[in-house]
Parts: structure tokens; C-alpha cells; sequence
């Protein structure tokens, strides 16, 4: 993991010295940052690749912060939350999140979902039978260049929006369940609630000005899953 940059912000000093020491042991570049205001200032000048963000900061909250970061940035990020009830995990997730994990935590926790999203994407490299560009009506999608084009307009997504319908659309006529697509997005070892699964598909369906009840490119298929639609 040489060389790759990491920012902790979370106003619990004792808290981000141990988080920031252990992806430090992980080889990242580490940037400790107290504030939410701050830290979305910060994210300009470093462009991390991970950022670990505390739902409750001064200034500036932690959706707050990831709404702004995820203006400029495809860094991936873990939100932190002493909060275990279900609205704060689905809010967060709503403004760009990739995943959550709940205080108290232990670190190696931390550290296992951190290094299961930097495998990712999981399953698209090395497969030589994956053609160039995926195309579902006016939705082109290109796995070598993670490029995503609405009639002929690009579409950004965060990294876990494009992993998802990179997954989806490698096998079109499969459904995925909730705990197929987590498998092979966010890993196997993943423990959480499996709806975060909707909220992604939820977001990625508004980028792409998907109806979800015409499911043009991500269709819903009742007490299975998803798949992707012809477009």
C-alpha cells in the first residue's frame, strides 16, 4: 500500500491518534484532521485516496462534509458514527459513503473493512472476456477506464456506485441478491445491514435518471434482487 494517503477526522484526539497509527503500520500517509470544515479543505490540497470521517464534528457534521467531499473527490470513505440507529447509517450512506462502521469499534475492524474496499473492484480485473464497453440503450459502461456515459453525457459516480454496476451490468441476465452484490463489492467478510445495498442502487439510479419503477437500467426484481434492464 505504499504511498497511498489517508485522512482520519474524527474530534476524539485519543481516537484518531490510534486509527491514524494503524493505517500508518499499513503504509499510508496519514493526515489527522479535527474539523469538518477543515477537512474538506484539506482533501483539496492532499486528494486521498481513503478517508475515515466521524459522523459528529464541529463546524461542520460529517454528511455535511462527505456531501462536499464527494464534489471533488472518489476518495473511498468509511464514516464513523456513535449511533447505532438506522437513519444516520442510511443518510450518510446517501451522500457518497462507501461504508460505516459503528463505536465502538476496534481498530482491526476498521482496518478489515478499509483493506476489503481497497481490493476493489473485485472480479473485474483479469478477465479477458469483459468487452471494452457494456451498452444497455443510452447507457455505455467502460470497466478499463471506470467511464459512464447517459445518452452520450458523462455520469460521475463514487467508486461504489460504478462498482456495483460494474458488477451488475458483467453478467446482465443474472440476479444479484443483496448479499451476492456485498460479496463482490464490498467483500465477503462483510457484516452489516444489507440494505446498504439499496441505498447505493438507490443513488446510482438517480445519476443515471433511472425510474426505479420502470427499471430502465437497474431493475428490481421482488424478493430476489437486482438486475440490469435493456435500457
Amino acid at each position: 500500500m505504499s504511498g497511498r494517503r489517508a485522512m482520519v477526522v474524527e474530534d476524539e484526539i485519543e481516537l484518531a491518534k490510534v486509527v491514524g497509527g494503524y493505517l500508518e503500520r499499513d503504509g499510508f500517509e496519514v493526515t489527522v484532521i479535527h474539523d469538518g470544515l477543515q477537512a474538506v479543505h484539506r482533501a483539496r490540497d492532499i486528494d486521498p485516496d481513503l478517508i475515515i470521517l466521524d459522523l459528529g464534528l464541529p463546524s461542520l457534521d460529517g454528511v455535511e462534509a462527505c456531501r462536499q467531499l464527494r464534489t471533488f473527490s472518489d476518495a473511498y470513505i468509511v464514516m464513523l458514527t456513535a449511533r447505532s440507529d438506522e437513519m444516520d447509517t442510511l443518510i450518510g450512506l446517501s451522500v457518497g459513503a462507501d461504508d460505516y462502521v459503528t463505536k465502538p469499534f476496534s481498530p482491526r475492524e476498521l482496518m478489515a473493512r478499509v483493506q476489503a474496499l481497497l481490493r476493489r473492484p473485485r472480479g473485474l480485473q483479469g478477465n479477458q472476456e469483459t468487452p471494452e464497453t457494456r451498452v444497455f440503450g443510452a447507457l455505455r459502461v467502460a470497466p478499463a477506464g471506470r467511464d459512464v456515459w447517459v445518452d452520450g453525457e458523462a455520469v460521475s459516480l463514487t467508486r461504489t456506485e460504478f462498482d456495483v454496476l460494474a458488477v451488475l451490468s458483467e453478467r446482465p441476465r443474472m440476479v444479484f441478491s443483496r448479499r451476492q452484490l456485498i460479496d463482490a463489492v464490498w467483500g465477503a467478510a462483510w457484516v452489516g445491514d444489507e440494505h446498504l445495498v439499496d441505498v447505493h442502487v438507490g443513488h446510482l439510479r438517480r445519476k443515471l435518471g433511472d425510474d426505479p419503477s420502470e427499471g430502465k437500467y437497474v431493475r428490481t426484481v421482488r424478493g430476489v434482487g437486482y438486475r440490469m434492464g435493456t435500457g
